[in-house]
């Protein structure tokens, strides 16, 4: 694959990530569809794309995927929901990313991997920018729709870190995103009396789900082949960056500097982690 290729990928994938934070924003703050209904539509649509990406039936491609990870996918898709009815698609996507990133190094601490002093300034770095965008104050976010984000930014690392050498990326997904939809499906028929559907939230979810999430997992596997964990690790720091500009853009949302003065902080955390750990990862090899 050329470079250009390589880059291309790359950044529809970043965008597409960045766009599940503003349709789904777009969808719970300027429509009446509710969040489970949104979820399982989200899954719904993006296992669809995902089984006919991979063309064959899951089975037979053989990778069944496993229900621990789809229950991870279900928490992440239905937190992230919950969390857009009172976050901007800007905080969301901070709050969601530094999760991801601070869940992952915990386990791989866990797990017996060391820190070096610049790492370990990293990860102060990370969690003091979170610590600052969650003080109470004014710009303050609401604190249960902060923690159901960070809830799903947990649920996503739990996935992430399952999906690692289980077959064909694309394959498996697709199998947990077909798995993932049954709870959903479950729940929006037990609060059936509750579910409010809209036509255009219904359109925003289909979006996410087979577009932002389907297809734009099935792009970012390709890239990560060619790119590398660690390059991938520091390429995901642009995601709330793309998000920050979009919901300002589009959805017309503050950028205070409450905001901008923490997501700098988390930022050049998570990059210092991640380009400190490749840097030490060469020298041991």
């Amino acid at each position: 694959m050329t470079r250009p290729r390589i880059v291309l990928l790359t950044c529809v994938a970043l965008v597409a990530f960045a766009a599940n934070s503003l349709l789904t924003r777009a969808a719970l703050d300027g429509t009446a569809i509710d969040p489970l209904t949104f979820t399982a539509v989200r899954l719904a649509s993006g296992a669809l794309v995902l089984a006919l990406l991979v063309r064959v039936r899951i089975e037979r491609a053989g990778a069944r995927g496993s229900w621990v990870s789809a229950a991870a996918l279900f928490a992440y898709a239905l937190l992230f929901s919950l969390a857009y009815r009172g976050l901007t698609a800007a905080t969301g996507a901070l709050l969601l990313f530094g999760a991801v990133q601070v869940t992952m190094l915990a386990v791989a601490l866990a797990r017996g991997d060391r820190l070096g002093t610049r790492q370990w300034a990293g990860l102060a770095a990370a969690l003091g920018g979170i610590a600052w965008l969650l003080w109470p104050g004014i710009a303050a976010p609401p604190l249960a729709a902060a923690m159901s984000m960070a809830g799903a930014g947990v649920a996503w690392g739990i996935y992430t870190l399952r999906a690692r050498g289980g077959g064909d990326p694309t394959a498996v997904t697709a199998a947990n995103f077909v798995r993932a939809t049954v709870p959903a499906l479950v729940l929006l028929g037990i609060f059936a009396t509750a579910v409010r559907w809209d036509p255009r939230g219904i359109t925003l979810a289909v979006a996410s789900g087979a577009m932002a999430s389907g297809l734009g997992y099935a792009v970012w596997y390709a890239a990560l082949r060619q790119i590398g964990t660690h390059s991938a690790a520091v390429a995901q720091l642009a995601v709330p960056v793309i998000t920050a500009f979009g919901g300002v853009a589009l959805l017309a949302e503050p950028l205070d500097g409450r905001l901008v003065g923490s997501g700098i902080l988390v930022l050049v955390g998570i990059g210092l982690v991640a380009l400190c750990g490749r840097k030490d990862a060469s020298r041991r090899t």
